[in-house]
């Protein structure tokens, strides 16, 4: 059973994934669901993509999305579709928000407010992705792993034979 608050569609079950995701697969336009590092935040997840962010295709643009929350165990427990908002830089909101994600990312060179400031200027995407709809948990959910082959990337290199320090002879 879903509940409507202040526009957003919500379970018990959504609201505590919510609550403790770092992590979410969101997909866009039935296009494949990609692993994203995401904050809580009011019963919604930020994301921030962009350049020298990662790379989330679509998501900027797209009014919906799926998106999918583990478990504490690591598996899949939940898939909701979201409403996707993109907080414009310059905005109450943005001057709210965005300091408090930049805070929380990791490995980020210079202070949170520089960062907030380059994801302005830089033409990053900050987006909340909002519960929007019924989510599929439980047996709603596919009995399939839908593990998919892994995407051409440009860091893959082709593997090498061993290096041998010595010739081995044969009998």
């Amino acid at each position: 059973m879903t509940d409507e608050v202040d526009g957003r569609f919500g379970t018990p079950l959504v609201d505590e994934a919510v609550k403790k995701a770092a992590v979410a697969w969101v997909g866009v336009a039935g296009g494949p669901a990609r692993a994203l590092w995401c904050v809580p935040s009011e019963g919604s997840l930020l994301v921030v993509s962009g350049p020298g962010e990662q790379a989330a295709p679509g998501l900027a643009e797209a009014a919906e999305a799926q998106v999918t929350l583990r478990g504490d165990h690591g598996g899949r427990i939940v898939t909701w579709p979201a409403r996707v908002t993109r907080l414009a830089p310059g905005t109450e909101e943005w001057a709210t928000v965005a300091p408090t994600v930049a805070a929380k990312r990791l490995n980020a060179p210079g202070a949170a407010a520089d960062l907030a400031q380059r994801w302005a200027t830089d033409g990053c995407a900050l987006v909340r992705l909002t519960p929007a709809g019924e989510p599929a948990a439980g047996d709603r959910l596919p009995d399939a792993s839908l593990a998919e082959p892994p995407r051409a990337a440009p860091v893959v290199r082709v593997t090498r034979r061993p290096f041998r320090l010595h010739r081995v002879r044969r009998r």
